[in-house]
């Protein structure tokens, strides 16, 4: 829940080119959909369905072979914990050396790492303690590529694309992770069920593949690289990291709103874990309504995003809308706890992507452009790390306190929607926060 400006764009034919390239490199931008972007949004569409199926293969096997919300909250943990410890360093790689061959190298490494963990899978007698291993080992390296992958991919697709059309691309990209989500997870749902978890780990592995072999093929303008070595490289590398950080640090009202952000995720991450349980405890279901309750997230959150491009909203009135999508968004999840209808829950799954999905274009535009070409990779990682500072001990909690209340979710959704209010009215209406919603340019300076 992290993210922010739009600007009204000229016609296509009097656009600059965002960067001015060498003859025989890249052409000019001056077309969203230009041959250099779609190869980023076709590879990120294919790996991120991949992932959904992942994603349901992991939590299901795991709720089926031991029963524990305490390791489902542990795994998912580990998956997200490199993110939040590595962001700010990844961010600062991000605007040391080319952006593109990160993002092929972090994809073919998740592959490959894939399809290596998936390997014990098939043997028979495979003890389940080392299965369980190569769930943990297999979360946590491809936390870390994809933590490496995520600020240079953020931080690309403003060299991608032209200036007054980051917002669609920005829609865009978002909306491949809602498409991957909408079909992945419903599909994956119903291959879980046929194929197996083996199986999924397989395509989720081939589908990284394929996203490195189609980044590889993007042109875009080279970095200007440092020259430094050694220790001197190191001490520059250093002073870029604490200037990334220092940047957003003081602008007072993007520091508050990531706080803010922080408390949210923390509190939203034990609904996460629990979610499978949510279907076959309250809905009475298995693991395709799983899938078919995060399409339902997936495909509310494409109407968000299409909503963010379409409808405008004065500074003046940008706040309080936002501030009141996150209390709204905020009720909707804590209300899941007490839902035994599975449609009604799938209604409600819609409304709170379409809401997130809203928030979170209008706020990625606003960092991406308040932010300098030479600062944009570390913002970025910044602002992952802080927004998901804490959410792995969200996880884990999650996962804890599901054992200890014999997944009492009614208690426990309640409580985290509650709490989640609560924070948003705390810290959303101070000034500064409601400055930077506002896209005051001289907000928290």
């Amino acid at each position: 829940m992290t993210e922010p400006h739009t600007h009204s764009a000229p016609a296509d034919g009097d656009l600059p080119p965002l960067v001015e390239l060498p003859a025989g490199d890249s052409p000019a931008r001056v077309r969203l959909f230009n041959r250099d972007f779609v190869l980023l949004w076709q590879g990120q569409l294919v790996s991120r369905m991949g992932s959904q199926a992942l994603t349901i293969a992991m939590m299901f096997w795991t709720m089926e072979a031991t029963g524990s919300a305490s390791l489902m909250g542990a795994l998912m943990m580990v998956g997200t914990l490199p993110g939040v410890l590595l962001g700010p360093l990844a961010g600062t790689l991000a605007d040391r050396v080319s952006r593109k061959w990160i993002l092929v190298f972090c994809d073919a490494g998740s592959g490959l790492v894939l399809l290596g963990f998936a390997v014990p899978f098939f043997l028979p007698d495979t003890a389940q303690q080392v299965l369980i291993s190569c769930l943990v080992g297999m979360a946590l390296l491809v936390g870390v590529l994809q933590a490496f992958f995520l600020p240079a991919s953020t931080a690309l697709i403003p060299d991608l694309v032209p200036t007054e059309k980051l917002a669609s691309a920005n829609g865009l990209d978002q909306g491949s992770l809602q498409l991957s989500t909408l079909v992945g997870q419903s599909v994956g749902g119903v291959l879980y069920k046929l194929l197996g978890a083996p199986a999924l780990f397989v395509i989720d592995g081939v589908s990284y593949l394929f996203s490195a072999v189609s980044e590889s093929f993007i042109r875009v303008k080279p970095q200007a690289e440092p020259e430094e070595s050694g220790a001197t490289a190191r001490s520059a590398y250093r002073k870029d990291l604490i200037e990334g950080l220092r940047y957003v640090w003081n602008r007072r009202g993007m520091r508050d709103f990531l706080l803010l952000a922080a408390v949210v995720n923390f509190l939203a991450m034990p609904i996460l874990v629990l979610l499978p349980f949510l279907i076959s405890d309250n809905l009475g279901k298995g693991a395709e309504w799983y899938g078919f309750l995060l399409a339902g997230f997936g495909g509310g959150a494409l109407v968000g995003y299409a909503a963010a491009g379409g409808i405008k909203l004065s500074p003046g009135s940008r706040a309080a809308a936002l501030l009141s999508m996150l209390v709204v968004q905020s009720c909707l999840l804590g209300g899941l706890g007490f839902v035994y209808r599975p449609w009604l829950a799938l209604a409600m799954m819609i409304g709170i992507g379409a809401l997130n999905g809203f928030f979170n274009i209008i706020l990625t535009t606003a960092f991406q452009m308040g932010s300098d070409e030479s600062l944009r990779g570390r913002v970025m990682g910044v602002v992952m790390t802080v927004a998901m500072g804490i959410a792995p001990l969200g996880m884990a909690l999650g996962g804890i306190l599901g054992d200890l209340t014999d997944k009492n979710l009614p208690l426990i959704f309640g409580l985290c929607g509650a709490l989640i209010v609560v924070a948003t009215l705390l810290l959303g209406l101070r000034r500064p926060v409601r400055e930077f919603l506002a896209f005051s340019a001289t907000a928290g300076e």
